[in-house]
C-alpha cells in the first residue's frame, strides 16, 4: 500500500466516523500535532481527541488532495472543512449549532506504512469569525 492509499483509507475513515479505522492507519507512538494545544503522544490520546472532537463538532471533509513523496515517508492533504459547532468547547464561543466551512491541511510522516506523525492546520481565526 502506498502512502497516498494510506492517507486516502485515514480521510475516508474520518469522513465516515469509524474512529477504529482512523486508528488503525497509526502507529501506536503516533505524534498528534494540532493546531492549537500541546503535542499527543500515542494512538490513545488521539482516540481521546477524537472523541472530544466529535462531541463538540460534527465535520466532513471535502474537496480532498493528497500529495505523497515518492519513497512513501510523507504526505500531506488539503481539504475544505465542513461543520456543525454542536457542543460549546472550553475557551470558545457557546455552540448554538453554528455551522462553518474553511479550508484545512494535514501534513504527515509514516514509518512502516502506518502514519506516524499528523500535523493539522486550519485558520482559527477564521472559525471564530463563522461561529460568533
Amino acid at each position: 500500500m502506498t502512502a497516498a492509499d494510506v492517507l486516502n483509507r485515514y480521510f475516508e475513515a474520518f469522513n465516515a466516523g469509524d474512529m477504529d479505522a482512523m486508528l488503525a492507519c497509526l502507529t501506536d507512538d503516533v505524534a498528534h500535532h494540532v493546531n492549537e494545544g500541546e503535542v499527543r503522544i500515542g494512538r490513545d490520546r488521539f482516540a481521546e481527541f477524537c472523541a472530544h472532537m466529535n462531541r463538540c463538532y460534527a465535520e466532513n471533509l471535502t474537496d480532498i488532495v493528497v500529495f505523497a513523496t515518492p519513497d512513501g515517508t510523507r504526505g500531506a492533504a488539503e481539504f475544505m472543512v465542513n461543520g456543525t459547532y454542536l457542543q460549546t468547547d472550553a475557551g470558545l464561543p457557546a455552540a448554538r449549532g453554528q455551522t462553518y466551512r474553511l479550508p484545512g491541511a494535514s501534513m504527515m510522516t509514516l514509518r512502516d506504512g502506518k502514519i506516524c506523525r499528523v500535523t493539522t492546520y486550519y485558520n482559527l481565526a477564521d472559525w471564530l469569525r463563522q461561529v460568533s
